[in-house]
């Protein structure tokens, strides 16, 4: 595999650092080719939020972290895009929440669930890994991330489905589990459909995620009921979309060809 050559002095550093790894991912058998498409689609939209973590993401966080910690069976899954892009930070993550993971794949198979599930335990060669012999299926969902185990996602009451296609997120609401999403799209139909929408780069939201359930463990229990009853997915939303808004016609008055910072 090519070595990732880049400077750190170059302007876009992080940006190629992150493709390289997809490019990795991608011969390695842990990402589908369609993967690629997914992540470039969600760096637009990390252009127009400005590439960093934004006031209305934190709230998202906060609460889902809230819910999580809540939970009697939360799980947090993993795809293809998350295990290249943070796959110990998902492990750290899941640890912080008490959570179990699940390896759920749209683009399934025998031998890319073994890859991701190798690529995981380089990082803790203990963890456990739900996802790898399905035995239920989601109702009313026919793809292959339709199939999800007894003992995780069909047992969950609170998931986590980053970087997520629509139409889960909308068969997992219909089942009654709490849905949380990371997804850089704020119009899609998973930001949409979702019960707690972080619209956010997930290689900043995760270690964010991860140092606020280091923090809100102790906290008792009234005070993470309240943060999640004053919590409102669709101004969440809107408030994202105000913020694109407002930094556009910035941009736009202040005339971005004249070399101006994005």
């Amino acid at each position: 595999m090519a070595r990732f050559m880049v400077p750190k002095s170059h302007p876009r550093y992080w940006s190629l650092y992150y493709r390289h790894k997809l490019e990795e991912a991608l011969e390695k058998g842990i990402l589908a080719k369609a993967g690629m498409i997914a992540h470039g689609r969600g760096e637009a939209f990390d252009y127009l939020i400005g590439e960093k973590t934004i006031e209305p993401a934190e709230k998202a966080m906060k609460a889902a972290v809230a819910k999580f910690l809540l939970a009697e069976h939360p799980v947090v899954s993993v795809n293809g895009n998350v295990a290249a892009l943070v796959p110990e930070e998902t492990i750290e993550l899941a640890n912080a929440l008490n959570a179990k993971l699940e390896i759920n794949l749209f683009y399934r198979s025998e031998e890319r669930v073994r890859t991701i599930a190798d690529e995981l335990r380089k990082y803790d060669p203990d963890v456990e890994l739900l996802g790898i012999n399905p035995t239920k299926r989601i109702p009313n969902l026919e793809s292959e991330r339709g199939k999800v185990d007894e003992e995780g996602i069909w047992k969950a009451d609170v998931v986590l489905v980053p970087l997520e296609d629509g139409d889960r997120t909308e068969a997992l609401v219909a089942m009654g589990k709490f849905v949380v999403t990371v997804d850089l799209n704020p119009l899609s139909r998973s930001a949409r459909m979702a019960d707690i929408t972080i619209v956010d780069n997930i290689v900043r939201a995760y270690p964010y995620m991860i140092k606020l359930a280091e923090e809100m463990r102790s906290w008792p229990r009234e005070k993470l009921e309240r943060i999640i009853r004053n919590y409102d997915n669709g101004r969440t939303l809107n408030a994202v979309l105000i913020h694109v808004r407002d930094r556009l016609t910035e941009l736009a008055e202040g005339g971005i060809w004249r070399r101006k910072e994005l």
